[in-house]
């Protein structure tokens, strides 16, 4: 299993130095801990967050490693404890030491850095804890792929693969760590209300449990001042995607599966071949002929946008053909896809496209109409059906349109029930902040605030391979089997599409 792993990430290794100079003392870590003096502070000390039931057995392995090569109180199991009480216990920690004019825990304090291991729900959980911390100076956080589709580290150049869990290649990660860059990435925030129905319940359901990238989607509390007298008021979070329709229904699938049998998803490759044979088995390649048109994103919902903050709302015309939408922040999907692209001059100039910036405010919106459409993010320059980008979006749910929908945000599905005769069901995403990421080269992820990532990429023949609308579609479908036309990228490994 260990050949089918990525030894070292990134595009070169980077010089790991003393293990000293990640190692945290324990009177930091532990409030009841001797305080003892150092010579000089740790120039890069981490605290490791691992989800011992990612990846199979990888995770307990990790773990293992990482307390052996580390002090065992700064690496964390979140099985046993959650990150948000880890966290607090630890910045309570530091701040009284540095009230105490503790110099050590100053120098802590700003070169902490986080590092954590599992799916992207499991990465997406701690970058909520960071963000709701409100932190004067939060840490950057660095992500190590122990997932299915492990697209948040892949955006920010730490591989797709599963990690090897021996001391040397954890070495080597700690070793780029300490050399990788800052990168700001948005987040959003996310509400889901509606009518308190007459009967039967409407909260989320989700096949395992429900995501905490979206703070478990709580149900806000009477005194929130999200609630509405008269409505069920849900909230939650994302930093990489939040989708709806066919995809997060075979996700749904997925997941339902791996809880009913979970002995038969301990390996990577296991689990692709599982979710690829579910969305044929559920139609996604046939939509046309075993998806009810009434589940279509036009036919179920109104979409409305607001490009900028501030502009106002306007609705956005879906074609009829629509049965997914993917509302993207980061340039990774379904395994390391960018379904935006790179717009062409053209799209620049006439519809106000641009690169997709992961700190610019915006969201791509993605339309998809069937797994043969998805199937074109594998040619050169290939992508979704752009539909805008938007600062704020808002979802309202046709009456009587359908009994459910699957909706996914960051890897975690859900089935949302819809009261049968209720319009107000609504899914509002707006921009909350901006959390701090580390990025490994190569990075796929582009910044506002990098000079070098702007500029067009010489991507000019986008332009006239575009499918933006059904004809050219249609046309493109004809084609799709050319040589010419459909020749997978060297990058692309498809032994672990997902």
């Amino acid at each position: 299993m260990e050949a089918e792993m990525d030894t070292v990430v990134g595009s070169c290794s980077k010089p790991c130095g003393s293990l000293t100079d990640y190692c945290i003392p324990d009177y930091i870590l532990r409030p009841d801990a001797q305080r003892v003096v150092l010579d000089h502070a740790p120039p890069s000390p981490v605290l490791v967050f691992i989800n011992s039931r990612s990846g199979g057995q990888l995770g307990s392995s990790l773990i293992k490693t990482y307390r052996e090569l580390l002090n065992e109180a700064q690496v964390f199991d979140l099985s046993e404890e959650a990150p948000d009480k880890a966290l607090h216990r630890l910045y309570a920690n530091l701040e009284r030491l540095k009230t105490e004019g503790d110099i050590l825990a100053v120098q802590i304090w700003r070169t902490l850095r986080l590092i954590v291991a599992g799916g992207d729900g499991t990465a997406s959980w701690l970058l909520g804890v960071v963000s709701d911390l409100k932190l004067s100076h939060p840490p950057p956080i660095a992500t190590v792929p122990l997932g299915t589709g492990n697209n948040l580290p892949f955006s920010f150049g730490w591989g797709k693969k599963n990690p090897c869990t021996d001391q040397e290649s954890v070495k080597s990660f700690l070793g780029l760590v300490k050399h990788a860059k800052e990168m700001k990435i948005d987040s959003w925030h996310i509400i889901l209300r509606m009518r308190a129905p007459k009967e039967g319940p409407c909260d989320p359901i989700a096949p395992l449990e429900l995501p905490h990238s979206l703070h478990a989607f709580q149900r806000v509390s009477s005194g929130d001042s999200l609630n509405v007298e008269g409505h069920h008021t849900f909230r939650g979070g994302f930093w990489n995607y939040f989708s709806m329709g066919m995809d997060a229904e075979v996700s749904y699938g997925f997941h339902s599966e791996r809880k009913k049998n979970p002995e038969k998803f301990k390996n990577q490759l296991t689990n692709q071949g599982t979710y690829a044979k579910l969305g044929l088995k559920q139609g996604w390649f046939f939509a046309s002929l075993s998806h009810p048109s009434s589940r279509n994103i036009a036919q179920l919902t109104k979409v409305q946008i607001m490009k900028r903050a501030g502009s106002h709302w306007q609705e956005l015309n879906i074609h009829h053909s629509i049965r997914s939408i993917v509302c993207l922040n980061l340039p990774s999907f379904s395994g390391g896809f960018n379904p935006w692209g790179t717009p062409g001059t053209r799209k620049v100039e006439e519809r106000d496209l641009t690169a997709p910036y992961v700190d610019d405010g915006l969201v791509e919106l993605v339309g998809f109409r069937d797994a043969w459409h998805g199937l074109v993010l594998l040619a050169p320059n290939g992508h979704g059906t752009r539909l805008a980008q938007a600062h704020r979006i808002r979802f309202e749910f046709r009456q009587g349109a359908a009994e459910h929908t699957f909706m996914r945000v960051d890897g975690e599905p859900w089935k949302q029930p819809l009261p049968k005769n209720d319009d107000t069901v609504v899914v509002e995403i707006s921009h909350l902040g901006q959390v701090t990421m580390l990025a490994n080269e190569p990075c796929k992820s582009k910044s506002v605030q990098d000079p070098s990532s702007h500029g067009h990429d010489g991507h000019d023949d986008d332009d006239k391979d575009s499918m933006e609308d059904e004809d050219e579609w249609e046309d493109g479908k004809r084609k799709f089997g050319a040589a010419d036309t459909f020749k997978i990228p060297d990058e692309v490994d498809i032994t672990h599409l997902s």
